[in-house]
């Protein structure tokens, strides 16, 4: 009989080992919980929980004002002229519903009743969420003939509820310090806080919001040089259109617009067309940016390709030998949209709230849209025949690219049966360690080749500069043999039948130059990622290589400079500062290789002038290589700098180099 195993005594566990957290202890136990992390993200969103409180006013017709000032010492003040927040004793806490408010986790005007019928606050956590997370918060109420104030220290009230004097206005001051025990680092971004508040501008017809940066403290005389802007927009989202399209080529001149309400539900669509390739649609719930999209954006879709080819077949513009019905794809090439929906409950997938799930609002949308579009096409036939124009040239090329694509894939090249001869592939096949180097050219290929480590590191050469595929569709894409050859190495396949969780190599390395010549290839190559794979970025697969430019050594110590910066530091290390001062002039104006002051200065003009170990040691080694991970933090910017540095129009791309140009240095020219 084999003998019982033992049973070792545990921790008594007991009523005691539970915690419970009261009041906005869970907010400062698990911050990410509430504000999705205490990264600069985290701080900004802060911000944008107290002013949607201000939004969501004047979404309810209260509120036609909203201030939002910079102070000194990270302090952020948000006012506006709405209702003021309750002060009367609240029935469940028996306490003031200022405090009930401030100091509650899911608390609000917003779970019922008629505190709000829409409202972007869906969990009633925003402003105390923001009180649990700061240092310290002061809440002023104007409301009532009385202005009410109370003070907190890290969520909890150092004092009651206050009248603090007259007052003829109403509405409310949240004003808050981030707290340092929570963020690492608290800085205020202000051309993120500009974005979100013209956005939310935009989505709020009417609402006049002010933006003030009074960081530095001014004299009264000196006031005129504070930092300000204002955002007030009456034509809504038709408005947010022009201002995303500003500079572009458009097929229909003014925007369609069109606004509803059905059901309770407050539907609001604007879209144009511009001349290119890419799609781009904001979708909105309760001024919340659903980037998933969700009902409303299908509804919108569906309209969108039934309206388009209905006119299209009525008027004789489609035709069977065109390729029959425009789909989807066809219609929404190019097209700039923004749809919003407000609605008294949403309901959004997923903690972040970016998809909304609401079945009721896609048949809402659709009609919504569809008898709107279909009016605006009857009478604006030239925009209509424009538009429809654009949608017809897509479909062809959609015929066409399905032709190459599947010529290509007959082949098997795409399907990963034939590597590309150069590709110098890794031993590995574990694609979470595996690495594809991308290389300007043969000779800095060679040493790379020569450099790598073979288990994990994979090299492909570029032969040149590689197609500009902003301005090419897919079936000429695939027609280039060096987009191809890297489109096979990655292993993912291309297009709607692209398969991520099939990429062979988990980072993606971009290694040119750091001349003009390198930029330019970097610049194509990201131009390729961010229009074809931008789930390769998304997935943070994509990085961009830093290779030194310069090599400097004294004696038999050497360091290498990735920048001017770098060089002046490390030539006064090895010289001392004084030394380094007295003979920089002749260190500016010393041939390559030439010694100063016993200091030799290397200068890399490429990639192929490393030999292979110093290739690894620099710029491929893991424990010493320096590397940008390339991310989209804004879309449409990123969609617009794209448009113009890689576009068609010429115009635009020349204002930005003259706008651009001072802020250049050292350019390799």
């Amino acid at each position: 009989m084999p003998k019982k195993a033992k049973v070792q005594k545990s921790a008594e566990y007991t009523a005691k080992s539970i915690q419970v957290l009261e009041g906005l202890e869970p907010v400062r136990k698990r911050p990410a919980m509430y504000i999705g992390g205490t990264s600069v993200e985290g701080l900004h969103h802060l911000v944008w929980e107290v002013v949607n409180n201000s939004v969501d006013e004047a979404m309810a017709g209260y509120c036609k004002n909203v201030i939002v000032e910079l102070l000194p010492d990270n302090v952020i003040r948000v006012t506006d002229d709405g209702r003021g927040i309750p002060v009367e004793k609240h029935p469940q806490t028996k306490k003031s519903t200022l405090e009930t408010v401030m100091t509650k986790l899911h608390a609000g005007g917003k779970f019922g009743g008629e505190g709000y019928k829409i409202s972007g606050g869906l969990h009633g956590v925003g402003v105390s969420v923001v009180n649990a997370l700061s240092e310290w918060t002061r809440a002023e109420v104007c409301r009532e003939g009385k202005t009410w104030i109370q003070e907190y220290k890290r969520g909890k009230p150092t004092g009651q509820v206050k009248a603090n004097g007259k007052s003829k206005t109403t509405g409310t001051t949240i004003t808050f310090s981030p707290d340092p025990q929570v963020f690492a680092e608290i800085s205020w971004n202000w051309a993120k806080i500009v974005d979100y508040l013209r956005q939310q501008a935009y989505l709020t017809k009417g609402v006049n919001i002010k933006i003030f940066d009074k960081r530095e403290v001014l004299s009264e005389k000196d006031l005129h040089k504070e930092k300000r802007i204002g955002f007030c927009f009456d034509g809504g989202i038709a408005s947010y259109i022009k201002f995303l399209n500003r500079g572009k080529e458009v097929k229909n001149f003014r925007p369609f617009y069109v606004e509803k309400t059905v059901s309770d539900i407050y539907v609001e669509i604007s879209l144009q067309y511009i001349e290119g390739l890419k799609e781009h649609l904001y979708s909105f719930a309760n001024n919340i940016f659903t980037t998933e999209g969700g009902m409303h954006v299908t509804g919108f879709r569906t309209a969108l390709t039934r309206v388009l080819n209905d006119y299209g077949k009525k008027n004789n513009l489609i035709k069977e030998k065109n390729g029959g019905s425009l789909t989807s794809d066809d219609v929404t090439e190019g097209i700039t949209a923004v749809v919003s929906v407000k609605l008294k409950n949403p309901q959004f997938e997923g903690q972040t709230k970016s998809k909304l799930g609401n079945s009721e609002v896609r048949g809402i949308v659709s009609s919504v849209m569809a008898e709107g579009f279909a009016e605006y096409f009857e009478k604006n036939p030239n925009d209509a025949k424009a538009i429809i124009g654009k949608c017809l040239i897509s479909a062809q090329a959609r015929l066409a690219a399905q032709a190459a694509k599947q010529a290509v894939i007959r082949k098997g090249a795409l399907e990963g049966m034939t590597l590309p001869g150069k590709l110098a592939d890794c031993s590995s096949r574990d694609a979470e360690k595996c690495e594809l180097y991308i290389v300007e050219g043969d000779s800095a290929g060679g040493s790379a080749k020569q450099g790598r480590d073979r288990n994990f590191q994979a090299i492909l050469p570029l032969r040149g500069k590689i197609l500009n595929v902003e301005k090419a569709r897919i079936d000429k894409m695939l027609m280039s043999q060096e987009i191809k050859n890297l489109i096979i190495a990655m292993g993912a396949g291309v297009g709607d039948q692209a398969n991520f969780d099939k990429m062979r190599y988990h980072r993606i390395i971009i290694m040119t130059d750091a001349d003009v010549d390198g930029s330019h290839i970097r610049t194509l190559l990201l131009t390729f990622f961010y229009r074809n794979f931008e789930e390769i970025i998304k997935r943070g697969y994509l990085y961009i290589a830093q290779p030194p430019l310069y090599r400097v050594q004294k004696g038999k110590e050497v360091l290498y400079a990735y920048n001017e910066e770098d060089k002046a530091e490390i030539i006064e290390e090895f010289l001392g500062k004084e030394k380094a001062k007295k003979e920089k002039m002749k260190i500016e104006a010393t041939e390559e290789g030439e010694k100063v002051a016993g200091v030799n200065i290397q200068r890399y003009k490429g990639l192929g002038e490393m030999n292979p170990s110093q290739l690894w040691e620099t710029t491929m080694d893991p424990a010493n290589r320096v590397m940008y991970q390339v991310k989209i933090k804004d879309a449409a910017e990123a969609d617009k700098i794209f448009e113009i540095l890689m576009g068609s129009e010429v115009e635009p791309r020349k204002r930005f180099i003259q706008a651009e140009a001072r802020s250049v240095a050292n350019l390799d020219v």
